[in-house]
């Protein structure tokens, strides 16, 4: 079969001929149609990934839509390596595959499914979202920053705040409120009144700098605030870095949780279950998640393309 293949650490993988998988016990082949290009499967790819592998010479991609052998529409997600999902065959755990609804075209439910499942996961496992909590989310320009929006309103979320740097994104989002985080320290006087007015959630999918100043502003003053929420700071990408500095008074005078949310810290099982949900709610939400799509075979030009929206690559 034709397949993506690694064959060295940091460079783009190459489209070439590779064995096709065969199902054992409790496994199944999937007939891939979409697999969503995401930061996780290039992290994985380039071996800088908490969860990547030690050797090269597997196919990438740890999600995808396809059909199984009955002929059924899934999404399936951490196929079985090196059978990675970038290829017209992947092979999954028999336990790792949810229907996709019938109104979702492939492509829309793998990227659905790709952008959506990590602010789904955080909003109803790691900080479980109350009706009427007030969210931001840092690093909303993105496209799982932009789910993360959807999702907040549809689990109940009364007001969403959009930090990003580039405004002509941030104002084209379904915010109640945007800041723009450049270089201006006004901004961060923006950030510290939006607190001030009471902050459930943070969803944070950049750290690094961006992460601290949101940090800062919501810890300045808060141990003298008297009767404000519990802030809970939901920390789910790294792309500006991977390390920030963090005094222990800024942990001791509030009330402030740090937690993370990915691969770890939710069993295999909550993730599977979690994509059947947001998946299932898709139609009705009407959730949004604009993509391009490319054939398999270019997947050595797309590894590098920057794009506003999610890459999406059909096998066939």
């Amino acid at each position: 079969m034709k397949a993506a293949i690694v064959e060295t650490f940091g460079l783009p993988p190459t489209y070439a001929d590779f064995p096709e998988p065969r199902a054992g016990a409790g496994e199944t082949v999937i007939g891939v149609h979409a697999v969503p290009l995401s930061p996780i499967v290039r992290a994985l790819a380039a071996g800088l990934h908490y969860a990547s592998g030690k050797s090269a010479g597997f196919v990438p991609g740890v999600d995808g839509v396809g059909t199984d052998p009955s002929g059924r529409r899934v999404y399936f997600l951490l196929p079985k390596a090196p059978f990675g999902s970038m290829a017209e065959k992947s092979l999954a755990l028999a336990g790792m595959v949810v229907p996709v609804p019938d109104a979702l075209s492939d492509e829309h439910a793998a990227a659905i499914a790709t952008g959506g499942l990590a602010s789904w996961v955080a909003l109803s496992r790691r900080a479980p979202l109350q009706r009427g909590d007030t969210v931001l989310v840092n690093g909303a320009t993105g496209a799982a920053g932009g789910m993360a929006i959807q999702t907040a309103r549809f689990l109940g979320a009364t007001k969403v705040i959009a930090v990003g740097r580039n405004r002509a994104k941030l104002e084209r989002l379904d915010a109640d409120v945007t800041i723009v985080l450049d270089g201006d320290n006004d901004d961060d006087d923006l950030l510290r009144v939006q607190f001030d007015q009471g902050v459930n959630v943070v969803l944070d999918f950049l750290w690094g700098k961006p992460a601290v100043r949101v940090l800062r502003a919501a810890t300045k003053n808060r141990g003298s605030r008297l009767g404000e929420p519990l802030l809970r700071f939901v920390q789910i990408g790294t792309a500006p870095g991977d390390e920030i500095p963090i005094r222990g008074d800024m942990l001791r005078s509030t009330g402030i949780e740090l937690i993370g949310s990915g691969i770890g810290s939710v069993s295999v099982k909550e993730l599977v279950t979690a994509a059947g949900e947001l998946l299932a709610a898709a139609p009705a939400a009407g959730f949004q998640a604009p993509f391009k799509t490319l054939p398999l075979s270019a997947v050595t030009e797309a590894w590098s393309e920057v794009s506003e929206t999610r890459v999406l690559l059909r096998p066939s």
